[in-house]
C-alpha cells in the first residue's frame, strides 16, 4: 500500500459517519457513499462523496462497510450494483457492522480475493467520533496488519480475537447479549421505580453511583429520565436485529439464553407498536404501558 491509505467507505449512519470523519481527520484519503443523499452531503466537507458504492470502492486499498444487516452486506458486495467488480486483488474489505458470523462467512466464500477483516465495533456515537471505539477484530494476520493504521485511528481498543473472519462477529454477539439485556433491565428498573412513585431522576443519580451501575444504565438511564426517545442515538430496531443474532447463535450451539430471549421479545413488542425508529431507551415507556 502507498503511504497514504486510500479508503472507500460505505455507510454514513449514526456510527459510520463519525468513524469515517475520524479517518479523514487522521490523514486518510476517504471516498464515501451512503444511500441517503442528504447524509452524504452532510459529510461532504470532510469526505469525498461518491455517486455510488462502486465508485467509492474503485481503486481503494481498503473498503470499510458500515451497513445494517447481513442482507445489505451481501447486496453491497454482490448485488446488481455491488462493488465486487471494483475491488483490486489486494483490496481488503473491512466489515465493521454487526451482521452475524454467517453473513461474514458467506461473504468471504464469494469474495474473489479472500481479503476480509471482520471488525465489528462497540462504544456508541460519542466514542465513534473521538476514535475511542472497541473493535473486535478477526482475519488473517496479513490482512489485519494491512488495516492496522485504520484500527489504531478508530479504536481505543482493537482486540485481535481470531484469525478467521466471523470470530469478531461471535464476540460481538456476546457483547450485544450483554448490552441488550442491560438496556432492558435498566428500563424495567426505571419502570418499577416510577410505578412505586419514586423520583426516577433520583433513582438514576443514587443507584448510578453504586454497585448497580453499568454503562447502559448510565447512558440509557439518562435518556429515560429526560424522556429523550424521539431522536434515536441507537434505534430500537437495531436491538431487534442484534438480539435476533444472539438467539440465532445460541440455537446453533444449543445454548440456553433465557434473559436474552426475554429482552428480544421486549424489543419486538416495541417494533410491533411502531416504535422501531425511536431511541431504544423507550423500553422504559413500553414497560410502563404508555
Amino acid at each position: 500500500m502507498s503511504n497514504i491509505i486510500k479508503v472507500g467507505w460505505i455507510g454514513l449512519g449514526a456510527m459510520g459517519g463519525p468513524m469515517a470523519e475520524v479517518l479523514a481527520a487522521d490523514g486518510f484519503e476517504v471516498t464515501a457513499y451512503d444511500v441517503s443523499a442528504d447524509i452524504l452531503q452532510k459529510h461532504a466537507e470532510h469526505l469525498k462523496p461518491a455517486a455510488s458504492a462502486a465508485e467509492a470502492a474503485k481503486g481503494r486499498d481498503v473498503v470499510g462497510l458500515m451497513v445494517a444487516t447481513g442482507a445489505q452486506l451481501d447486496d453491497v458486495l454482490f448485488g446488481e450494483q455491488g462493488i465486487v467488480g471494483e475491488l483490486g486483488p489486494d483490496t481488503v474489505v473491512m466489515v465493521m457492522a454487526t451482521v452475524g458470523p454467517a453473513a461474514i462467512e458467506q461473504a468471504l466464500a464469494k469474495l474473489p480475493s479472500g481479503h476480509l477483516v471482520d471488525a465489528p465495533v462497540s462504544g456508541g456515537v460519542v466514542r465513534a467520533g473521538t476514535g475511542d471505539l472497541l473493535m473486535m477484530v478477526s482475519g488473517t494476520p496479513q490482512d489485519v496488519e494491512s488495516v492496522r493504521p485504520l484500527l489504531d485511528s478508530m479504536a481505543g481498543t482493537a482486540a485481535i480475537v481470531g484469525d478467521k473472519p466471523g470470530d469478531g462477529q461471535r464476540f460481538k454477539v456476546v457483547n450485544q447479549l450483554l448490552c441488550g439485556v442491560h438496556i432492558a433491565v435498566a428500563g424495567e428498573a426505571m419502570a418499577l421505580a416510577d410505578s412505586m412513585g419514586l423520583d426516577i431522576a433520583q433513582i438514576y443519580e443514587v443507584l448510578g453511583a453504586g454497585a448497580a451501575a453499568s454503562f447502559m444504565f448510565g447512558d440509557r438511564g439518562r435518556r429515560m429520565v429526560d424522556g429523550d426517545h424521539d431522536e434515536a442515538r441507537s434505534a430500537l430496531d437495531i436491538f431487534v436485529k442484534d438480539m435476533g443474532l444472539v438467539t440465532q447463535a445460541a440455537r446453533e450451539v444449543a445454548q440456553e439464553v433465557p434473559l436474552a430471549s426475554t429482552a428480544e421479545q421486549l424489543y419486538l413488542r416495541g417494533r410491533r407498536e411502531g416504535l422501531g425508529r425511536k431511541d431504544d431507551s423507550i423500553v422504559y415507556r413500553i414497560l410502563l404501558g404508555e
